[in-house]
């Protein structure tokens, strides 16, 4: 059964009033379009199974009655509530009121538009089982095809959402359903989630397991059953995590069944198998099929989904025909209205509504005229706009303390024809044994570095491409220095760089500006005494000690990892022979930073991140289910005949 919410002008009014002064500072709304908002509130849409899902749709209305007539079609499908406001959606000028659905709808309703807002199967108001990610190429295709039978509906479809509705847009392009023409993915849409979203470089990230247990919470048998809400909210994460490794039946996730069992396949699934190739996770397989439509393909440099964003980019670009736009900021996931990340001020220019197109809706409103309403012939936009961190914003000197207790990184906004950047110039920085970090190579005798890696006290996770990690971890640029913060630390929180088991390579200070953007590398000779391990690299922004950072600061720019068995093949891994030395390449998520005259770029080399990532327990046990744990003694090899080194893309400087 459906039934009908009308959104008179009055009404309307009224509702955007009562929003702007509970804001306290929201923008004025628009002075109102032609239409109304006539809501349609959970229309049983069926799939080919026959299952149903809960829908709003909202339609121009006048006098309370939907108007005659059809219209493009603007759709986001999520399993975070299709009727629940998202705490994203906040503007630069209100960052404490978020837009509600209606307010969100009526931007484009008003415009001409019918807005869909759809729950996920198995999700709130929706039949069926939810199984993350898999499921959303066909209920997206089916519903696309839903959409375009509807007598209001003109044929044309356009795409939105973030995070888990970006990847539900993803998947369903690689279907190639009928009417999509538009798209604007925010911080989603898996180019290969086996790289990037659920492992990376091998290794699992354990958002997974935060963002299952917090969705699990909302979930509708947790919502139907008191007993069981109660006995969720008092699983302690923390606990569990601190008590690895875990069994079957014996996790944090254990009283919702279902999502334990989708989570533990995720990490049990090490090798790059056909588990990986299903639509839905693995756009790679689909490009050559993937809609022909007009993207904007949008992320953040801290963002778990950043190499996704750009990967994509590059190949459906060289692809299709439809213009298709990137937009990189410096933003964590979703925060492109947000003027930090992490502990990291950019100032006010580094918001994407910064860019000078309004704010978020008003971008996509006018992307979607162009493109579903033909508002224009040309697209003004440039193919790439980037925003490179740091080197101070607005007037003011990089590297003080905002009020805020910030440092100010900033940074600015700029265009480029194309990703990756075409004058980009690879340049080789070196490992030396006695901590340097140079274009020069090594000697030929240079004795190589080892440490003890054990799994029972892995390096902490400070920051970075984390998204979904609450309580435990959170995303963005920190000082990499432990705290009573930070998840694992322990007094007397020295920095990371104190730690035996962390290596540190940085350049003396630069005599002039570096500019790095681009996707990182880092091409390491190295040896164990086990028969698995992993190897992560962190890239780091050393500022000098100042006034009000008396010890500098080691700002995080980006990371990556390898579990070493899957050195040579991700389809196929083998374990090393103990002692045995061994060329890698780990690769780091991309990114854009200026570094400063004065500062270092630092380079450590450890074998955890926990709990961005699990932690590999060094007997090659298969994944997620070994029991045991060992010290590990891992070594990098600084030589000339095997010369570590990290590929950094340096910008030549510009007019």
């Amino acid at each position: 059964m459906s039934h009908h919410t009308a959104l008179t002008r009055r009404g309307l009014s009224r509702l955007i009033a009562a929003a702007t002064l509970a804001g306290a500072g929201r923008a004025a709304a628009a002075p109102e379009g032609p239409y109304e908002v006539l809501l349609e509130s959970n229309i049983r849409v069926s799939m080919r199974d026959g299952v149903k899902l809960a829908t709003d749709v909202y339609r121009p209305a006048r006098g309370g009655k939907a108007v005659a007539g059809r219209f493009p079609a603007i759709m986001e499908r999520t399993p975070y509530g299709r009727n629940v406001t998202s705490f994203r959606d906040i503007t630069q000028a209100n960052p404490k009121t978020p837009k509600t659905r209606a307010e969100v709808a009526a931007t484009y309703v008003r415009q001409g538009y019918v807005v869909v807002f759809q729950d996920c199967r198995g999700r709130y108001d929706s039949e069926g089982e939810f199984v993350k990610y898999l499921s959303e190429g066909a209920d997206g295709f089916d519903t696309c095809r839903w959409l375009t039978s509807q007598p209001w509906s003109d044929g044309r479809i356009g795409t939105l959402g973030l995070s888990y509705a970006a990847h539900t847009q993803g998947a369903l392009a690689c279907l190639n359903p009928p009417g999509l023409k538009a798209m604007f993915l925010d911080c989603g849409g898996f180019a290969n989630a086996y790289q990037d979203g659920i492992r990376q470089g091998g290794a699992f990230e354990l958002k997974q397991v935060t963002w299952a247990y917090n969705l699990g919470l909302e979930s509708p048998e947790a919502q139907k059953d008191p007993r069981l809400m109660a006995a969720l909210k008092k699983v302690d994460l923390k606990a569990w995590f601190g008590s690895m490794p875990w069994k079957a039946g014996h996790t944090p996730l254990s009283l919702i069944p279902g999502y334990e069992a989708y989570v533990l396949d995720q990490w049990r699934h090490g090798d790059f198998d056909d588990y990986w190739k299903q639509v839905g996770i693995y756009a790679e397989g689909s490009y050559d099929r993937y809609a022909d439509a007009a993207m904007v393909h949008m992320s953040g440099w801290y963002d778990a989904y950043s190499r996704s964003t750009t990967d994509n980019y590059v190949a459906l670009s060289k692809r299709k025909t439809g213009p298709i736009r990137l937009i990189m900021g410096p933003w964590t996931h979703g925060a492109r209205s947000t003027t930090y990340s992490g502990d990291i001020e950019f100032g006010p220019g580094s918001t994407l509504d910064a860019l000078g197109h309004g704010d978020y809706d008003a971008q996509r409103l006018a992307w979607f005229d162009r493109h579903l309403k033909g508002s224009s012939k040309t697209d003004p936009d440039p193919p790439v706009r980037l925003f490179v961190m740091g080197g101070g914003a607005d007037g003011k000197g990089v590297g003080k303390k905002t009020s805020e207790g910030r440092l100010l990184h900033g940074g600015r906004w700029r265009t480029e024809s194309a990703w990756p950047i075409p004058d980009a110039q690879l340049a080789a920085f070196h490992l030396h044994g006695d901590g340097l970090l140079s274009t020069s190579k090594p000697s030929a005798t240079a004795a190589p570095v080892s440490y003890d890696f054990d799994p029972d006290r892995p390096v902490p996770s400070i920051g970075g491409t984390i998204t979904s990690g609450e309580p435990l971890m959170r995303g963005g640029g920190y000082d990499q220095r432990e705290g009573p913060t930070v998840y694992g630390s322990r007094q007397p929180y020295l920095p990371l760089e104190a730690r035996p088991d962390v290596l540190v390579f940085q350049t003396p200070p630069l005599k002039e500006d570096v500019e790095v953007t681009g996707a990182i590398e880092a091409n390491l000779w190295i040896a164990s005494d086990g028969p698995d391990t992993d190897f992560t690299i962190k890239l780091i922004d050393v500022y000098p000690p100042s006034e009000d950072y008396p010890e500098g600061y080691a700002l995080n720019v980006t990371d990556g990892i390898l579990r070493c068995r899957y050195r040579d093949s991700w389809e196929k891994p083998s374990m090393m022979t103990p002692g045995q030395s061994y060329p890698i390449k780990v690769t780091a998520f991309p990114t854009s930073n200026l570094f400063k005259a004065g500062h270092r770029i630092r380079l450590d080399v450890s074998s955890s991140n926990f709990p961005h990532f699990d932690v590999n327990p060094n007997t090659g046990a298969p994944e997620g289910t070994g029991l045991t744990r060992r010290v590990a003694k891992n070594t990098v090899f600084v030589d000339a005949g095997r010369a570590s080194h990290v590929v950094l893309p340096v910008i030549p400087r510009r007019a």
